[in-house]
């Protein structure tokens, strides 16, 4: 917006300004039109008890309380947003938790605003790497501290429950008061350890009793879960809440799939050193409908399956529950994904762009976070550790293509049923398109650009002579294999300097993709979906 006002004054004075300003705040009114809204709620909730109902309302008391933490994590003062006099500029603000496009790879929208810190507000702005190397404190790498200055001007660590002790009392206060009201033990014994965990910031214990929940109808997400935020050194947990129902029917059809999972760990194509971890089998594989989302799986692109706890002492000892947000996967793939494979995939194959391949792609996208390995099998640590700065895009490349895998391996089993991997694979490319459209900020997009040049390059998909892509599924099925393996490879190994290069090379845009991405565009496809929650 700067510089076009810029242009315009050099060029025709005071009048051309304003015209000039005019046409961008229409550009920002296209940006907000392009996340479409959807309207939140469930028919689960007619299934629900006056008790059921009472819990809930705290929920969404305590998951507002969360989304006002976010915006302190990742900006700071939420009024200087709302108080935008641009309509336009301020609901792009509220869709992104600040003045940074997160699609566009965080490029500021708002005037004055220059790039977004990496470190967002977790840390001082003026930091630098090495003065983070250098500041001696074990806790400076917990996920659970801020980094602030001292009368000094030296660097400190606060723990969150102390920097945010106001807010989080509050939160307790409601969940406390839910876990008087619920009627459901495990929901209870849930709640009153989440509360004991703001308090201290250490959250194994209500990890693990969330694990134990297992015949709850209603649940929430809640607390500082995911470091996606904190792009200086990934460290740094940002609060979130989710508030979902459980589709009891859906789940118990995916039940079986849980006993599967170490016969799904040896199928992986890698070598059998790099397949050691031995994933739990009491984790879930649960279906749900979201009601209320907020704080980060709100900002920007929305979350629509979730893989928790993050806590690698849980996976050993439980594994992970693994929940699928239906209604939002529906909205997604309605909204965006069948329109962009409609233009893009060749109507010959188009058949094969199903609602039911891109919920069984994102359902074993999760479970596969879960498979590999955990410890390098060098000596480095874990894989987090060897990876650093590369770990989470290298995990949600992984996640990508061995959810791919699985699906086709599970459909030659007569596993699933009512789809083909024909089915699979071309909803999983027309969905490449989808996420590299979340730019470069973006772990997923930056993980999605790797996938669709090697699948490019490996020959899973070419263009026909009307420029839409014709996949080769058998080149797909070969391609998946060593994608899959090349990941796995890396990860076990941890080598980071690859890792690093590799993405450099490979998490980027090509001329042609970047084509189809304008000619989607200018389709008026939405980029994301943002929420009307109607409960």
């Amino acid at each position: 917006m700067n510089k076009a006002i810029i242009l315009c004054t050099a060029a025709a004075g005071m009048a051309a300004v304003v015209a000039c300003k005019s046409n961008a705040d229409s550009n920002l009114q296209a940006k907000v039109d392009e996340y479409a809204v959807v309207e939140v709620s469930s028919p689960l909730l007619e299934t629900l008890s006056d008790k059921d109902m009472q819990v809930l309302n705290l929920f969404r008391s305590a998951g507002r309380i969360m989304d006002d933490l976010f915006w302190q994590q990742t900006f700071g003062d939420k009024s200087l947003m709302e108080g935008l006099a641009d309509p336009a500029a301020r609901d792009f603000a509220m869709i992104n938790y600040g003045p940074w496009d997160r699609l566009d790879d965080n490029a500021p929208f708002v005037d004055g605003y220059g790039p977004k810190p990496l470190g967002a507000n977790y840390y001082p702005s003026d930091i630098t790497a090495e003065e983070f190397a250098a500041f001696d404190d074990p806790d400076k790498n917990s996920l659970y501290t801020v980094l602030r200055r001292d009368g000094d001007g030296g660097l400190k660590c606060v723990w969150y429950h102390d920097e945010y002790k106001e807010e989080l009392d509050q939160v307790c206060r409601y969940l406390e008061e839910a876990a008087s009201i619920t009627e459901n033990e495990g929901l209870k014994n849930y709640l009153l350890k989440r509360v004991k965990a703001f308090r201290t910031d250490d959250y194994l214990e209500s990890d693990m009793a969330w694990m134990d929940m297992k015949d709850s109808k209603i649940d929430i997400v809640i607390g500082p879960i995911e470091n996606y935020d904190d792009k200086l050194n990934e460290s740094k947990a940002a609060y979130e809440c989710f508030i979902l129902l459980k589709d009891e029917e859906r789940s118990a059809d995916l039940a079986k799939y849980v006993s599967m999972l170490p016969e799904l760990q040896k199928m992986l194509p890698c070598e059998p050193e790099y397949k050691t971890f031995v994933p739990g089998t009491s984790s879930d594989l649960n279906v749900y409908d979201a009601i209320y989302y907020s704080g980060d799986c709100n900002a920007g692109s929305k979350t629509i399956a979730i893989n928790l706890p993050n806590d690698e002492r849980v996976h050993a000892a439980k594994g992970t529950r693994r929940l699928q947000l239906y209604n939002s996967m529906k909205a997604k793939f309605g909204k965006i994904l069948l329109p962009i494979g409609r233009l893009l995939v060749e109507p010959g194959q188009q058949k094969h762009l199903r609602d039911e391949a891109f919920f069984w792609n994102v359902t074993f996208h999760e479970v596969a976070h879960g498979l590999g390995v955990k410890e390098t099998v060098n000596g480095k640590g874990s894989v987090d550790e060897a990876l650093g700065t590369e770990r989470t895009t290298w995990e949600e490349a992984k996640a990508d293509i061995l959810g791919l895998f699985m699906v086709c391996k599970l459909i030659d089993m007569n596993e699933i049923p009512l789809i083909t991997k024909e089915d699979a694979i071309t909803t999983y490319i027309a969905g490449l398109v989808r996420s590299v459209r979340f730019g470069s900020a973006s772990s997923h997009g930056r993980a999605n650009m790797m996938c669709y040049n090697f699948m490019k390059e490996h020959g899973a998909f070419t263009r026909n002579k009307d420029g839409q892509y014709h996949i080769d599924y058998e080149k797909a099925l070969q391609a998946i294999d060593d994608w899959a393996a090349l990941i796995l490879k890396v990860q076990a190994e941890g080598d980071y300097e690859f890792a690093k290069e590799y993405a450099a090379r490979n998490a980027v845009i090509p001329e042609a993709l970047s084509a189809d991405i304008a000619n989607v565009n200018a389709h008026d496809i939405p980029r994301d979906i943002r929420f009307d929650f109607v409960w």
